[in-house]
């Protein structure tokens, strides 16, 4: 099977409500992460695009499920950023509903999880990690902002997130960095063992 092109990267719709989710026999890729670690960056960054999924100066700007028709051959799905201090309780309380929705729905073939490669995962990373696990479908661990760490932090950084989330061996945990392109086949290859 030919490699995706990412190049052929359409939107499709934003899901406010479950109803609006799409059900497709297409696989799909979920990427989820906490609001200001750099998601849409990764998301650019992976399809070569500069502004492809909106890279916003204030953290919170994805409020709904995204979806992305990439090739024709797979979605790939934008997740509301999660951890956000500067939304009022009732919007984490709609994103909370809306991604337990999601997560009960089961459309998705692959988890991809973003978090920051310089620290130690949130609470709220850890829920994810959780929602991902018991979900039963494969999912990554992409650790970005690595070109903010010095070369003799990386490994114990990357052992501290898979400590941190539980994380079995079979999940991967790829460093990445969304500024330099480092992890961005490591990742394509991820996505596209879905096709």
């Amino acid at each position: 099977m030919k490699a995706l092109n990412v190049q052929k990267a359409e939107f499709v719709k934003s899901a406010a409500a479950p109803a609006q989710f799409v059900n497709s026999s297409l696989p799909a890729a979920a990427f989820a992460g906490k609001s200001n670690v750099g998601k849409s960056s990764v998301i650019n960054r992976l399809l070569n695009r500069k502004n492809f999924a909106r890279v916003g100066a204030e953290p919170g700007k994805t409020i709904h499920v995204n979806y992305f028709l990439i090739d024709g051959r797979l979605y790939l799905i934008d997740l509301p950023g999660y951890g956000y201090a500067k939304v009022s309780q009732a919007e984490r309380e709609r994103w909370g509903r809306l991604m337990e929705d999601f997560f009960a729905a089961g459309l998705f073939s692959l988890g991809v999880m973003i978090v920051d490669a310089r620290h130690r995962p949130t609470a709220d990373d850890e829920t994810m990690a959780a929602w991902f696990k018991n979900s039963g479908r494969a999912f990554v661990v992409v650790a970005n902002k690595l070109d903010k760490l010095r070369k003799s932090e990386i490994e114990p950084n990357l052992a501290l997130i898979r400590e941190t989330l539980g994380l079995p061996e079979e999940v991967p945990i790829i460093p990445f960095s969304a500024e330099k392109g480092q992890g961005r086949d490591a990742l394509l290859a991820e996505i596209n063992k879905l096709i």
